[in-house]
Parts: C-alpha cells; structure tokens; sequence
C-alpha cells in the first residue's frame, strides 16, 4: 500500500514582537489540549535501534578490529542514530553469557576479539556511555538472559566461564547451550550479572529481548525435569513452573534495577504474539507461535503487574498478514497497556524491508512508514525500535527515508519515566550570529536542554509553541547550542527548556530574540513553521522531492477561498518581493490563486504550479505594511482542475 496524502490539522498562531519574551507559566506548557498540534510532529517519542553484537550483525563489523577502528565504528552508528533523529539506542552488552565490560562474574565477549576472555583494550561499555550521552543519546543496555553459546559443546567456551565450572547450571537444547531457567542459584547470578552494569555504569536502561526458554525444536524435550523434580512442587504442570520461572526473573529484576537506580528503565521485547484468541479470548486474533506457551513469557502479565517500564514487542510482519497482520496486533497491544502506565514501543523489522526473501509486501517502500501511520491511531504507541542498525543505514529501495520524511522530520523527546519534577526553566545568557549560525548559551540544572525557535520575536511565548516539536531544534547535555540552520536574514526567537533525567520538561526560558542580518531584510515561512494556518481540509504530503522542507500542504478547487495563510512580521513599511516555493507537477493546478495583503489591499496573482516548481518563483513586489499580520495566502477559489499547493514562501525587503 502506498501512503501519499494524509490529512492533518495544523493551526498554530505566532505573536506579537519585541526582543524580550518573557517565559510561559509551567501551567500554559503542560496545557496542550488547547492547541492544535501535528501528529507528524510530535513532541515525545522515542525512537531508537538495536545495535546487536552476537555474530558482529552490527558492531563491532568483525572480530580483531583495533580499538580505535571498534571505537570509530560505534561512533558511526551514533551519528547514523542523530542524523535520523533517534533519541536512543539499544545496544547488546552480553550477547551470549559474556560481557563487554570487565566483569568479575563473566568472560570479555567473544564477539570483540574473537576469543572469549580476551581483553579489547578498553572499556566499551564506558565508552558507549559516554559517547552516546554527548550526543544525548539514551543508551540502553540490552541482554540476553540465558543464552550461553550457539553452539552445543561446553569445552568452547573459556576455562573460567562460570557455565563451564558449573555443569549443572546449562543444558544443551537444538544444538545450542542454554542457563537452566528452572535454578534459583541461576536466577539469582543473571540477576547480578546485569546489576553490575547497572550499578557500575550511567546507563539510561536494562534490556531483555525474547529468548527466555529455547523456542521450540521438533521432536526435541527441553532437559529440565531434574529442575522441576526438584523445584516444582504444586505447580500443576510444568509449563507453569517454567512460566513462573521466567516472571521471577523479571519481577526480581524489576525490583533490584530500580532499587538501585531508579531512572533507569526496564524494558523487554518479547515476541511479538502472547497467545491467539482461538486459544485463549483475551488473545490477539492472530494464528502464530504463542510466546505464553512456546517460550513461556507471559507478556501480558508483565504489562498488567508493572514489572517493566516498557514493552517493545517486535511485531515483524507487515500490514494485512493473515497469520499476524501488524494493524491487529498494535491495536491488541496498545489495548493491553491502556492505563497500565507502561509505556508501549513497536519493534519494527527493518531487516525485512526491501530483500525478496521476505515477500511481495516488504517490496513496497511504503510498508514501514505506513506501520508508524497505523500507531498514530492508537496514543498508547510511545516510540518504535528498528532491528537493526545495519539495516537503517542500508535503507534499502529508500524505505527508511521515506519513513523519516513523514514521521522524523523533527527532534522529539522521549515520554518522561516516574513522578520526578520538572527542572526549573533555564535562562538563556548569551544569543549571537556568527559565521556558523547562532550560538547560544544559558544557565540550568538541567540534565538535558532542549532548544526551540520560532520565527519573528513575538512579544510573548505562545504556550501552544511547545505544544509539539515542530519549533524544536534538538537537545543536547550541554550548555551551549549552534543553529546552523538560522538565516542570515530572518529574526528570530529562541527558548530554551530543561530535562530531568527522567525527561519531565521545565517551563520555557524568557526568550532572546535576534534580529535579521546579511543587509537586508528577508524571512521565509514553512508550511511546518508555527506562522503557518490551513483548515481541516488541506491535506499534508511529502510525496515529490522537490518540496520545502519535510512536506507540503494540499487541497481540491472549490468555490470558495479557504485560504492557507503564511503569517510573517513586517519590520517596517516598503516595498518587499514575494516568492513562492512549491513541488511542480502535472497533476497540479495551472492557475492557483496566491493573495497578498498589499498596504493598498489585497492583490491576488495566479500561478501555474504543472511546472516550474523546486525553486523559488517571484510573484512580484507589492508595497507592505508593518506589523505581524498573514501576508500570503493561497486560496482554493479557481476553477482550473488539480490540487493546490501551499509549501513556502520568501518575503524580503528591496
């Protein structure tokens, strides 16, 4: 299916300007439903991939790699995660029951050197930390619990390894070697595995995938029945002892991770079906493997009780799957976390998207924006995971780019965890235009700073402003910030907030504005920018390549104007050249009205938008009038065929 046009609401005002904008009550920021906010945009959202390590899927590339070429990699995958405007990574530190962190209960990972036990050189573990947090990246740490090889042959693994020097602790199952789950003894030494990460390092999150029980083998038992001979008493069958072996772990682990530190999140990305409604009724209507009876994770049960902070299940199948059609089952596991506090985060399969093998279906470029599309519909969706790294950057026949251009066009905060309070708002000391754009400074206590910019230098900050990112710039852990992306010749204001390192959100700074630059004075408006207004009926795309910015607005002819307007702040009466910015195309209106608010009323000018687009096209100059007023709209009165479009447009003074 291809998704080309979709409508969204989109109505926020700018006000009026001076210099010195004094900062939104904590009250007006948190106060969101008066403003009309754009999904497309949305302010918290967390966004993330996994950078696996076993079998070097993603990082490191291969085993041997020098310190500074392993560093340099993981490097890259940070910057790929910023450049796609992720907020967090999920990284796999204990692949299979060895580490990458000098631990004192298991062996360096194999995945590094390529022998398991030797030493890399360095400590990746801090290294990740620290590089993912300079660039206020959530670094979540993602373990596998039980896995001990991918292999059967205990004699391979290091001398010292603890599942070589307890025999009875491991099993081997279909060719692999795994923990006995049904050990409290096991239990409890996974459990300081992990706590000695969490208790050594400033990670954001601990992370479970879904190997709990090996998934089923044919004709294979799974050799625990000394264990449950042992263990299970009054546990009617041992499915259920072996159910309730795996919620142990995870409500001890629950318990010890945030007695401990208790910001940092507990998540789990089980498989993605609990159990089938033809089995049980409060299943999904869906027909595959059941993670409940297969692998004995009683998901749904976690979400119920509060035992993680997230739910990440990897829903891998694309829209209209007989078998487990995604549009069921994130309708199924949205209603699952409904006002369970747990915050629900879709794992989509990158990995699919575009290679044959997976089917017809992963070949359309639009398959996995459209599963981001089918979450908009459910305000339960708190983010998405892509499996995995690799396949992000592969971005194979564009999928992820076009996935980006709907959904990721700006920054977004991840939802705050727990109950902390807000920072107190920062003020900004210092904003000033340079050769790289505009440098700010400001003082907070803040773990995090988000920095946020509207056109003009309104008089005072419009709450709705922050209603959702789309004047958000980015964040960052540090004190300063450069925008780049500031023109020369355009006033603007900026404001700043601070995080809490749960990300509850201060109120806005007193804003500073700077004025336009370069000689003379021009600004541009975006049909994403604040100063933008169109009715219900214009529709949002970001179908052609040759748009303004990540999208443009669009309607039918009718007979009647439903204008879309472009608000600016005219500096002082004279004489300003207008252009227009918009995708040409053949299918596009030949004579789309364009209304300008001349100081002598208004003028209207057609434009044929078949042709001539991708570039700007003066539509004349015209005498304006002073003040922050719409000084060019676009109008649906004409009665040539073919959508109108409204993209951007450019004001300057000559």
């Amino acid at each position: 299916m291809t998704t080309l046009l979709r409508l969204v609401l989109v109505a926020l005002t700018a006000a009026l300007g001076t210099l010195v904008v004094p900062a939104a009550p904590a009250a007006a920021v948190t106060a969101r439903a008066a403003c009309a906010t754009d999904p497309a945009t949305p302010k918290r959202q967390l966004r993330a991939m996994w950078i696996s390590s076993v079998a070097n899927i993603d990082w490191p590339s291969r085993t041997g790699l020098s310190v500074s070429a392993q560093q340099a990699e993981f490097r890259a995958w940070l910057d790929l995660a910023v450049q796609r405007r992720m907020n967090a990574v999920v990284v796999q530190v204990r692949p299979t029951a060895d580490t990458f962190w000098p631990s004192s209960l298991e062996p360096w990972s194999q995945w590094l050197t390529g022998a398991q036990g030797g030493n890399p050189g360095y400590d990746p573990l801090a290294f990740m930390v620290a590089e993912a947090h300079s660039r206020n990246l959530e670094l979540h740490a993602w373990f596998n619990p039980y896995r001990v090889a991918n292999h059967a042959d205990p004699n391979q693994l290091v001398s010292s390894h603890p599942a070589r020097r307890n025999p009875s602790w491991r099993f081997a199952y279909d060719g692999k070697l795994y923990y006995n789950p049904g050990l409290p003894q096991v239990r409890g030494f996974i459990e300081d595995v992990i706590m000695e990460a969490v208790t050594r390092y400033d990670i954001d999150g601990v992370h479970l995938d879904d190997y709990f029980y090996p998934y089923p083998a044919g004709g294979q038992t799974i050799p625990d029945s000394a264990a449950y001979a042992q263990y299970g008493g009054g546990f009617a069958s041992v499915h259920d002892w072996r159910r309730e072996n795996v919620n142990l772990l995870v409500r001890e682990l629950d318990q010890r991770i945030h007695a401990a530190k208790p910001h940092v999140a507990f998540g789990i990305s089980p498989f993605g079906i609990w159990r089938n409604s033809g089995t049980d009724p409060l299943g999904s209507a869906t027909s595959g493997l059941q993670s409940y009876d297969a692998i004995y994770a009683d998901t749904r049960r976690w979400v119920k009780q509060g035992w993680v902070d997230y739910i990440a299940p990897q829903l891998y199948w694309h829209i209209g799957y007989s078998v487990a059609d995604y549009r069921v089952l994130i309708a199924w596991w949205a209603d699952v976390v409904r006002n369970t506090g747990v915050q629900l985060l879709a794992g989509q399969a990158s990995y699919r998207a575009g290679v044959s093998s997976h089917g017809a279906d992963w070949q359309d470029p639009d398959e996995l924006s459209d599963h981001l599309h089918l979450n908009r519909q459910h305000p339960e969706v708190a983010g998405d995971i892509f499996f995995s790294a690799k396949d992000v950057r592969a971005n194979r026949i564009n999928s992820f780019s076009i996935l980006a251009a709907a959904h990721y066009a700006k920054p977004s905060l991840p939802h705050p965890r727990g109950t902390a309070a807000a920072p107190a708002a920062p003020a900004i000391t210092s904003a000033t235009r340079g050769s790289t754009g505009v440098s700010l400074a400001w003082n907070g206590g803040g773990t995090a700073y988000a920095v946020y910019r509207v056109n003009g230098t309104p008089s005072a900050a419009d709450p709705c402003a922050f209603a959702d990112a789309r004047n958000l710039l980015g964040t960052t852990r540090s004190r300063t910030f450069t925008d780049t992306t500031a023109a020369a010749g355009t006033a603007y204001t900026y404001y700043v907030t601070a995080l809490a390192r749960t990300h509850q959100e201060s109120a806005p700074s007193a804003g500073r504005a700077v004025t336009a630059s370069g000689g003379g004075f021009s600004v541009t408006v975006d049909n994403a920018d604040a100063a933008f207004t169109a009715g219900a009926t214009w529709g949002s795309s970001a179908f052609s390549a040759e748009r303004h910015g990540a999208d443009y607005r669009f309607a039918d002819p009718v007979a009647a104007s439903d204008p879309a307007w472009f608000r600016a702040s005219i500096p002082s009466a004279g004489t300003y050249r207008v252009e227009v910015w918009y995708p040409g195309n053949a299918g596009y209106n030949s004579a789309t009205p364009h209304i300008v608010a001349a100081s002598g009323g208004n003028q209207t000018v057609t434009v044929d938008q078949r042709t001539g687009g991708g570039a700007w096209r003066s539509i004349g100059t015209f005498s304006l009038n002073a003040g922050t007023y719409n000084v060019v709209g676009v109008s649906r009165w004409t009665t040539t065929a073919g959508y109108v479009i409204a993209d951007a447009v450019r004001i300057t003074r000559i």
